[in-house]
């Protein structure tokens, strides 16, 4: 059976876009993928790459055919943008392609270590499926931003599948910032509303999907002959929400914000497998794009990023320097870094 997936990234997110299409490759016998290429330096990469199973959609072409997304973009930071543009790409996909009976939006930032058929299995019936973050019990205040994350959302094309998406972008292209309201943040906290006021709404409840910096604390992982099992259930993908490059070598990947602890199967079966197909990836993007043209190290998702060019030259910047050494000194000191030297 096909699947049918859409995502979408900018140059910063290259690598980690391709990282995604590969393990898709490795892992999902059969499936198409849509990219929402959000600029120019993207849409080059891939359309030189020619990859098998992948429809690419420059952000003008959607743009072109979703005129109030296009109204709203001087309403928007960059970022925000990209978070209205969630709903508005499962919406083109299932407009333009009646062939697609299931559109599933993911995150570019996720890996995938195992077929994703138990999941499918597992949402089968449903209209629309989304995940929980499933934060430990010492994070559950980040609920405020949202009890289900925006890295898998799968919508059916049927009657509550439809009205569901169509509601989302609606909500998206009236009010899509990042601050946290009442009942909105971004994209994201409109799903808290969504088992009570559509129909047959499955809530995924795989340990092995979606697993993240902020609940992997929650769960005994295990190295086995077949790959890492999350308690008793193979891990599926996992969310490498920031994942940082510090060095050539080194990596943050982010858990010290969540103050979980890297242990063994989590550095060796997960990070360093994932870092590697990232350097491979970024290898490929070097290849075609000039050096100054990607970005690697950070992360657009991020909205707490600092553009490193705002503070050089300033006495800000030079404490913000000072802080990554120290910083950077305690997690290797502590273990919190992977260190990847070689492939």
């Amino acid at each position: 059976m096909t699947r049918y997936f859409c995502t979408y990234f900018d140059r910063n997110y290259l690598s980690r876009g391709i990282a995604l299409y590969r393990s898709l490759q490795q892992t999902c016998p059969s499936f198409e993928l849509w990219v929402l290429c959000l600029d120019s330096a993207c849409h080059t990469v891939l359309s030189e790459f020619r990859l098998p199973g992948i429809h690419l959609i420059p952000l003008e072409e959607l743009e072109e055919n979703d005129h109030q997304l296009g109204a709203v973009k001087s309403t928007r930071s960059l970022l925000e943008y990209y978070f209205t543009c969630s709903p508005c790409l499962p919406s083109f996909v299932l407009s333009h392609y009646t062939h697609v009976d299931r559109i599933t939006y993911l995150d570019a930032d996720l890996y995938f270590f195992r077929d994703p058929s138990d999941v499918f299995d597992e949402i089968e019936d449903s209209s629309i499926a989304i995940i929980p973050h499933r934060f430990h019990p010492t994070f559950l205040g980040r609920e405020q931003f949202g009890i289900y994350n925006v890295g898998w959302v799968s919508f059916r094309r049927d009657e509550p599948g439809m009205a569901c998406l169509s509601k989302w972008r609606e909500q998206c292209l009236d009010w899509c910032y990042v601050r946290c309201e009442t009942d909105r943040f971004a994209d994201q906290k409109y799903l808290d509303r969504w088992p009570a006021d559509f129909s047959n709404v499955a809530v995924i409840q795989h340990k092995g999907a979606n697993l993240a910096p902020w609940n992997v604390a929650n769960y005994h992982l295990r190295h086995t002959e077949s790959g890492v099992c999350v308690e008793n259930e193979p891990l599926i993908f996992y969310h490498f929400h920031y994942l940082k490059q510090v060095n050539k070598w080194v990596y943050n990947p982010g858990l010290s914000e969540y103050k979980t602890s890297l242990v063994s199967v989590l550095r060796n079966d997960i990070y360093v497998p994932y870092i590697r197909a990232l350097r491979e990836a970024e290898a490929e993007v070097r290849a075609v794009l000039p050096p100054g043209d990607i970005r690697s190290r950070g992360d657009w998702r991020d909205s707490t990023d600092e553009p490193e060019a705002q503070a050089q030259g300033t006495v800000s910047g030079v404490a913000h320097s000072i802080r990554n050494v120290v910083g950077f000194w305690r997690g290797v000191v502590a273990g919190d870094y992977v260190v990847v030297t070689h492939e």
